[in-house]
């Protein structure tokens, strides 16, 4: 079945698009984070840690409660009974930026990920959601390395042009009820031998959440948006 368009999120999102951008955009807001974490690992002492910086001006969180990132060494958690697309934004990219691969295969991650999913194909672009997990090689080093991550989010909002798509067509959302979503936050590295660092992160993620129904993912835009 032909994939319908998500540019009725007002983001430009178009699969050519998303084609084009996933190597060098998508993937690289994992993958090299990955890279750089086993890098400086690899050649700094246990003491060694990142530097952590806070986002400013963050809009207010929302107050539906967010669910915690599964404990360090298991697998991932299937999506959270929410119906509500700000925290359920907020718990994907928690999902999506927390990993451990000293006892998680690079498959079940994949597999744990995928369950997140929205069952509707005509929307599913899991494509753009695999992309955030490095490449076999470089799991199997972060494995070796015994790099793990865990996750938090500040904030979550609706993109400004997705707010602007929808006051100019309101009944454009109730044909797939899909929300353009931006989440803040910050992951925790680790790995052998003390090492660790921080960083701050930000995606702009798609998410379904049809009335009476919990929320599920979508896609992920090919850039953020503000």
């Amino acid at each position: 079945m032909r994939k319908r368009s998500l540019d009725v999120l007002g983001l430009g999102w178009q699969p050519p698009r998303r084609v084009l951008l996933f190597a060098g955009v998508l993937a690289a807001l994992l993958v090299l984070a990955g890279a750089v974490a086993w890098w400086t690992g690899s050649h700094q002492s246990p003491e060694a840690s990142g530097k952590q910086t806070s986002p400013t001006g963050a809009p207010k969180a929302p107050s539906a409660p967010v669910p915690t990132a599964p404990a360090a060494g298991s697998a991932v958690a299937g999506p959270p009974p929410i119906s509500d697309p700000l925290a359920f934004a907020r718990a994907s990219a928690v999902m999506l930026w927390t990993f451990d691969a000293r006892t998680t295969s690079r498959d079940a991650q994949l597999a744990g990920m995928h369950s997140w999913m929205t069952g509707e194909s005509a929307y599913a672009d899991w494509d753009s959601v695999q992309a955030q997990i490095p490449d076999p090689v470089l799991w199997s080093r972060l494995k070796d390395n015994g790099q793990h991550a865990s996750a938090t989010t500040s904030e979550a909002h609706f993109p400004s042009a997705f707010k602007q798509a929808l006051a100019d067509n309101p009944q454009a959302i109730t044909e797939a009820y899909i929300y353009a979503v931006t989440v803040r936050g910050k992951t925790q590295l680790a790995w052998n031998g003390g090492g660790g660092g921080a960083e701050d992160r930000q995606i702009t993620l798609a998410v379904q959440c049809r009335p009476g129904k919990d929320c599920r993912l979508v896609a992920i835009a090919p850039r953020v948006a503000p």
